[in-house]
């Protein structure tokens, strides 16, 4: 019998992943879902195939309808199903990353991202956002907290994924899944609403309602760097509902209060937008504060006093609750200091409804 020749080794999924990016900008490619990807939002699948293509690249070739599943133009918000096939339009690489990384750029940025961990397993990793620190690139954003995750790649080729974001200045707890797996049944909790969010925040005056409901219709206005989100009307162009649950915990006479807010829908500015819209503004959001001639008072920084606290989340592999608390950021502590302000007082919106 004459020898049989040695197959070729099968790549590892790393390395067809990386032929595969290397061929973007040369033609049409067709995707095959997995399992492991099924429900996943189609902008977040392309995020998650093709790492080094900007979020804001891929959400242009989505709206642009270059994109086709199973034949069909693809909707921004459609979510997928195992075994459906994505095909892929010629992408071009704005700004291509190196082929080799910088070794000592990435054993800092894993120093760093170790510096703010919360909580951390083989499946989730919760960090400390700090005030200042993009979630995600965008136009002249090189630094942020979804191309630090780079470093973070495994041997297998999966990088840590987003599964929910902050506003830039916004500080607190962000969760992040290092596997596919993780990041797909965390993205269900998120969308179910049972992921329960809890953000505290220094507001102008004090609500006469000391503990409520915010119910609005929301939608975007003006251009991407400069958009905001005004109260709509149900039916407008592009309006969402979004629903938040605040509570009073202590206020500094009649002119700023320590409120807790509970977010049920997660909408961009939503909290932002809503305490603005009830006639309570955050200190130092230089986008919602509106109040005419109100005065910042003294030793209190001008920049935006609201941070996620806390973060509620089942465990993707075994359900059981993953509790996370994140510590004040500097210049909320100084003006809690400066009030006399007790993090340990109770929190009132514990008790509000989680729906």
């Amino acid at each position: 019998m004459p020898p049989v020749a040695d197959a070729a080794p099968k790549p590892t999924r790393a390395q067809a992943r990386a032929e595969a990016q290397e061929t973007l900008a040369t033609g049409v490619q067709t995707l095959t879902v997995e399992p492991d990807e099924a429900d996943m939002r189609v902008d977040r699948f392309l995020v998650a195939r093709f790492p080094q293509l900007a979020f804001t690249h891929i959400q242009r070739i989505v709206r642009k309808g270059e994109l086709r599943i199973d034949g069909k133009r693809a909707q921004p918000n459609e979510r997928l199903t195992a075994g459906q096939k994505v095909r892929v339009p010629p992408l071009k690489l704005d700004q291509p990353r190196p082929v080799a990384r910088s070794a000592a750029k990435d054993q800092d940025e894993r120093e760093f991202l170790k510096s703010i961990t919360l909580y951390e397993d083989k499946d989730v990793l919760v960090i400390n956002k700090p005030m200042g620190l993009a979630v995600q690139g965008g136009s002249g954003t090189k630094r942020h907290v979804d191309g630090m995750l780079d470093a973070l790649t495994g041997e297998d080729g999966q990088k840590p994924r987003l599964v929910h974001r902050l506003d830039k200045d916004t500080s607190g707890c962000l969760v992040i899944a290092k596997t596919r797996f993780a990041a797909s049944t965390m993205a269900k909790s998120f969308r179910a609403r049972t992921t329960r969010k809890i953000y505290w925040a220094l507001v102008a005056g004090v609500p006469r309602v000391r503990q409520g409901r915010i119910s609005t219709y929301l939608s975007k206005e003006g251009d991407e760097g400069d958009a905001r989100m005004r109260v709509a009307q149900h039916g407008d162009e592009g309006a969402s509902h979004a629903l938040t649950y605040y509570a009073v915990v202590e206020t500094a006479g009649q002119k700023l209060s320590w409120i807790s807010l509970k977010p049920v829908t997660g909408r961009t500015h939503q909290l932002r937008a809503h305490t603005a819209h009830i006639g309570h503004p955050i200190v130092g959001d230089p986008k919602y504060f509106d109040i005419e001639n109100w005065e910042l008072p003294g030793g209190i920084q001008n920049k935006l006093h609201l941070m996620a606290r806390r973060i509620v989340i089942a465990h993707p592999r075994t359900g059981k609750p993953i509790d996370v608390t994140a510590p004040l950021p500097p210049h909320i502590q100084q003006s809690f200091n400066l009030l006399g302000f007790d993090v340990k007082r109770y929190d009132p919106i514990i008790d509000a409804p989680e729906e």
